[in-house]
């Protein structure tokens, strides 16, 4: 209790001192929310727990009952967080005083960013996926995140005895049950597999749910729908009017950076039977999934008319895993709720085929839906993107491409928790990423390094002169990789290389933050120590492998778009953001609201509380999941009722 009381005394001036000043960073005053106010959240509810816990002891140590080792094993996993906690606020406490007043991220290449890493890599973790796993979100959603944990570091046990899927899941269940009931086992496992095993581990567990027992269970659980086609485009140009002159057509290339033209898988869902969706034209671009046909049409069911609006889907997975399959319950209750066809774009995933392939496959759905809208049960009127992470990131990336090509623009982007900076600038909610157990930093580098583009050294030239005749990526994306020497390894590499200056980072989060009050200058700690004298976090056994290589793509717009020009964000469409306010993402979504409404560009912002990151493939386990979904259903129903109002929602937002 000593060491405990220790910690809470420490940490009182230091929430204070965040507390004075966190409100100029919020997007808006209805709408308090950044990464200082979720650390800040983070150890009070940790606080909360140990004086639960505390008084639980207290009144019941008496008792016949009272599992004495299982208690002190509590309050020893809290005291252990608060420590790591306490390391975290010290290290937000350097970020707010080493940046600008009201900018969340540290846009320097070095110092503070590199700081983060370096103690990332040696800061003890597990703690947090033991006893204490999820202990920040609601109650509610604990249950699956244990399942999940559970589930992971089974999987992660039989990994490498297994090389199929199914034989790692099955031999994972008679495993798993020594993680149940030995939380300190499971969270140095878990410890272990998040800082050492590659994108390949993390994109076959997130893939468990493509598998045919599990999304056949989802299937039956979730809403019944009259279409779910799987499709298979053939990559043929095709030409659409500029919207500047319809006219004149520009040509839209097949998509082929690094693995050469390809089919493009879609798939289809509506609710209901729409006219077209049963053509012969859209049956002959249906591929099989093994399964019973996916089109109802056992009676002849009567078809509706075409719907005016489409919603066009991108799914989330960190750019490396999943496919629409995985967000397929969801989606079909959207259709329902919404009454709009759905089409969700099954993009190229990486490593096989990195940045700018995911690009290419979402920019030329978007433009075939429009071309061949008639087969979709769609007017062609109004059409609108949604996505979630990876997927929030390409609605807005496929925006700025239509944009840049001159075709016509969606009505509107409904992106959840998206990911929209890819460099390794620090954030405060980003070091929320030390005890995520969905979005850990280790994790986070593997993927968005995948995505990147990667090539041995010798052969560096030879790919580079091989992407930079991309023209779906135009000139920008070509000179960043002509640059481009030494391959794309680590997302976190873009920290090492100080001689590299950003002026478009520097220029645009400046132009958001809000000039410091006088008398407030930011200081600029000059001592190498990260900590107080007398305080150390506890330190892990082992350091997590953190490959550091340079990666100047990272910083193009279309990977990145918050570091994207004014000039190409006033050609967006307007834009809902949802976040949470636990995600270590929701500095990324903050920071770009406020880029856009510095440009004057409509956008409103919601932030859903208590909630992880991933929300909405967990929508049907609880309802604090399933109103949170219902947040992004009712963002996308305001472009459908009221496209031409969206101006004045700037202030609705979810309590």
């Amino acid at each position: 209790m000593t060491l405990i009381q220790e910690h809470a005394s420490s940490l009182e001036p230091v929430i204070s001192g965040f507390a004075a000043v966190y409100h100029h960073f919020d997007f808006d005053p209805h709408i308090p929310a950044n990464g200082y106010r979720s650390l800040v959240k983070v150890v009070r509810c940790c606080i909360l727990h140990i004086i639960h816990k505390g008084r639980y002891i207290s009144t019941n140590r008496r008792s016949i009952f009272f599992r004495t080792a299982h208690n002190a094993g509590e309050m020893e996993a809290y005291c252990s967080a608060l420590c790591q906690l306490r390391a975290l606020l010290y290290l937000a406490q350097r970020l707010l005083h080493d940046n600008s007043h009201g900018n969340l991220f540290f846009h320097e290449e070095s110092g503070l960013s590199q700081s983060f890493v370096r103690e990332y890599s040696s800061m003890h973790k597990g703690c947090f996926y033991g006893r204490c796993l999820g202990f920040q979100f609601t109650p509610a959603i604990r249950p699956c995140l244990q399942t999940i944990a559970i589930g992971l570091v089974a999987f992660g046990e039989n990994y490498r005895r297994n090389q199929s899927g199914i034989g790692v899941a099955a031999s994972s269940f008679f495993t798993s049950g020594k993680y149940a009931i030995d939380p300190e086992l499971r969270g140095a496992e878990f410890e272990r597999i998040t800082q050492n095993l590659d994108v390949h581990f993390w994109k076959a567990f997130w893939n468990i749910t493509e598998t045919e027992i599990l999304s056949s269970l989802a299937s039956m659980t979730s809403t019944q729908v009259k279409v779910n086609r799987a499709l298979s485009v053939p990559p043929v140009p095709f030409d659409l009017p500029l919207v500047a002159n319809p006219h004149l057509t520009v040509t839209i290339e097949a998509p082929s950076a690094h693995t050469g033209p390809g089919p493009l898988q879609m798939r289809l869902i509506s609710y209901e039977l729409r006219e077209g969706q049963d053509s012969e034209a859209l049956l002959s671009l249906s591929r099989s999934e093994g399964g019973p046909i996916s089109l109802s049409l056992g009676m002849k069911t009567k078809q509706s008319p075409p719907s005016r609006w489409l919603l066009v889907h991108y799914h989330g997975g960190g750019f490396v895993a999943q496919t629409s399959k995985s967000h397929e319950p969801y989606l079909k209750s959207w259709s329902q709720d919404l009454g709009v066809p759905i089409l969700s774009v099954d993009y190229s995933l990486a490593p096989d085929a990195p940045f700018p392939r995911a690009l290419e496959d979402c920019f030329y759905a978007y433009c075939w839906a429009i071309k061949n809208h008639h087969l979709l049960g769609w007017t062609g009127e109004n059409v609108c993107l949604a996505g979630d992470s990876a997927g929030g990131n390409l609605c807005i990336t496929t925006s700025m491409r239509a944009a840049s090509h001159g075709v016509r623009m969606p009505d509107g982007i409904v992106a959840a928790y998206p990911a929209i900076l890819l460099t390794a600038y620090a954030s405060p909610s980003r070091l929320l990423t030390l005890f995520d157990p969905l979005l850990p930093l280790s994790v986070l580098s593997r993927c968005l390094s995948a995505y990147m583009v990667y090539c041995e050294e010798p052969q560096a030239e030879k790919q580079v002169e091989k992407v930079s005749t991309l023209s779906m990526v135009r000139r920008d994306t070509a000179l960043l990789l002509r640059d481009f020497k030494q391959g794309a390894s680590n997302w976190i590499h873009s920290l090492l290389d100080p001689n590299r200056a950003v002026v478009s980072m520097s220029d645009a989060l400046s132009s958001v933050a809000i000039a410091p009050p006088e008398g407030e200058e930011g200081v600029v700690l000059e001592h190498p120590r990260e900590f107080p004298l007398g305080f150390e976090p506890l330190r892990s056994e082992r350091l997590a492998e953190m490959k550091l290589a340079t990666s100047p793509v990272v910083r193009n717009p279309y990977m990145s778009p918050l570091l994207a020009p004014d000039s190409m964000l006033r050609g967006l469409p307007p834009i809902h953001l949802v976040a949470c306010a636990l995600d270590p993402m929701l500095d990324d979504s903050v920071m770009f609201a406020k880029r856009l409404r510095n440009v004057d560009q409509p956008v409103t912002l919601c932030v859903v509380d208590d909630l992880p990151h991933g929300f909405l493939s967990l929508s049907q386990l609880s309802r604090e999941t399933r109103e949170a979904a219902n947040v992004c259903v009712n963002r996308i129903r305001d472009y459908l009722e009221i496209p031409h109002k969206l101006l004045s929602i700037i202030d609705r937002i979810m309590p």
